[in-house]
């Protein structure tokens, strides 16, 4: 983060998260006031504090952290999606279950997953002059992955047999 937005102190990358890429890659945000301090000991961040006030912690990528950031965009990865989804594990242990209690979930999963592509659409008219081609794709995969989820639990609510 700290390479995309230049000095940073850990509110800044929390809230470049809140409208980033916290829509697909979750980590708790006490991580954002950690792994800075860990980044700097390893050599990889420089950090400069307020003197005063609230003694702000401003973090920048230094010359072995930026090498090291390259280097690890530059690595290929085939490392499978992780789908960490309560709906689809509620769905999994539906015979456990009603009928009501599956078509309730069902109908929810489907409104949140429109409500996910709306608000998506929504982020990529706000962003659309501004985002680069790769932030732009990211969301597509996003918009894909929602219109797709929403079909999904379409389908199971026109399955008579659910």
């Amino acid at each position: 983060m700290v390479g995309e937005l230049g000095p940073s102190t850990p509110y800044d990358m929390k809230q470049f998260v809140g409208r980033s890429i916290g829509y697909f890659w979750s980590f708790p945000h006490s991580q954002l006031y950690a792994e800075p301090v860990r980044l700097v000991e390893a050599g990889l961040l420089t950090e400069e504090v307020e003197q005063g006030g609230r003694k702000r912690r401003t973090y920048r990528l230094s010359r072995a952290g930026r090498k090291a950031l390259r280097q690890w965009l530059a690595e290929p990865t085939a490392e499978p999606t992780e789908i960490r989804d309560l709906g689809l594990l509620k769905l999994f242990f539906g015979s456990l279950t009603g009928s009501p209690e599956r078509r309730a979930l069902a109908e929810e999963q489907r409104r949140a997953h429109h409500r996910r592509r709306e608000e998506y659409e929504a982020l990529r008219e706000a962003v659309s002059s501004v985002a680069t081609p790769h932030q732009l794709a990211t969301l597509e995969m996003g918009l894909r992955f929602e219109r797709a989820s929403a079909a999904f639990w379409s389908e199971l609510l026109d399955d008579e047999s659910f």
